[in-house]
């Protein structure tokens, strides 16, 4: 976690993560964002907001959406399957991970 926080000044927030995340998975799946909500049983304005960063998902809807999603829930909290488009040039959004 010291090698995260040292390695670059820029850094997605969880919150971040979470909602480009969310956004890419739900477009993979072709899935709009009111079929999501459908499918997840919350509402679309909810939706919307949680890909705008405009509210913290809850563990349970975290849960909901990445079931909906075919993935397990910690997919959609993962830095390095989120692909900013704000990020600086070159920025690895996981500095520490090295070649595994």
């Amino acid at each position: 976690m010291d090698a995260l926080r040292g390695a670059s000044s820029w850094r997605m927030s969880i919150r971040d993560v979470f909602a480009v995340n969310l956004r890419k998975r739900r477009l993979e799946r072709g899935l709009s964002q009111e079929e999501l909500a459908h499918l997840a049983k919350i509402d679309r304005t909810y939706v919307s907001s949680l890909e705008r960063c405009e509210y913290s998902v809850t563990i349970d809807r975290l849960d909901a959406l990445a079931t909906v999603l075919g993935i397990a829930a910690y997919e959609l909290l993962r830095p390095e399957s989120a692909a900013d488009p704000n990020a600086p040039e070159g920025h690895d959004p996981n500095p520490a991970r090295g070649d595994q």
